[in-house]
């Protein structure tokens, strides 16, 4: 896998928390911080649940990554949505992001992120669209939690992703860890 190329499909950010994120063509993103002008940029944790906890945590997650067949998936089962909806930043294709291990690193345009672990999907998303939790969280076959909302990474080389850019993937050195909610 290391080495795979897929794409940017459409890039979103929001400077305010809520749930969706408007559309862009282009976003800056800034090393250890995140997407430049989101609510979620800073070296610490934005999402509000996790400052309550502890706001001295380590922002894990500053770059929210969907990959399109998700969108397309929640489609056939009569989900309607755009890019940004489901608050992520980045939308690709041609990659299986779910699979990846932690520690990947996407170079996106000019800049690089690595995977921290999986959104957890909460009530917000239900609150969006009544019955899409369900879609996006689910158990396999042996009772083991499935989250399916998409990756969290950290900015490691800041750099502007603009829609159609390439996106490659490096594999961390073995042994590789499956990502897990963050």
């Amino acid at each position: 896998m290391s080495g795979a190329a897929g794409r940017v499909v459409a890039l979103s950010r929001s400077g305010e928390h809520r749930f969706s994120k408007a559309p862009t063509d282009s976003v800056r993103l800034l090393e250890g911080l995140g997407v430049e002008g989101d609510a979620h940029l800073g070296t610490t944790v934005q999402h509000l649940s996790r400052v309550a906890v502890d706001p001295t945590q380590p922002n894990l997650r500053q770059v929210h990554l969907i990959h399109r067949q998700l969108l397309e998936e929640l489609l056939e089962q009569g989900f309607a949505l755009r890019p940004g909806d489901l608050g992520e930043n980045v939308l690709t294709e041609g990659l299986d992001l779910l699979g990846m291990p932690v520690g990947t690193r996407l170079a996106l345009g000019e800049a690089e992120v690595e995977l921290t672990g999986l959104r957890n999907p909460c009530a917000q998303i239900e609150r969006f669209r009544p019955g899409l939790l369900a879609r996006v969280l689910g158990r396999d076959a042996r009772g083991r939690v499935v989250r399916k909302a998409g990756v969290m990474a950290v900015v490691r080389r800041g750099g502007m992703v603009r829609r159609g850019d390439a996106v490659v993937t490096q594999l961390p050195p073995l042994p590789h860890h499956p990502l897990e909610r963050v």
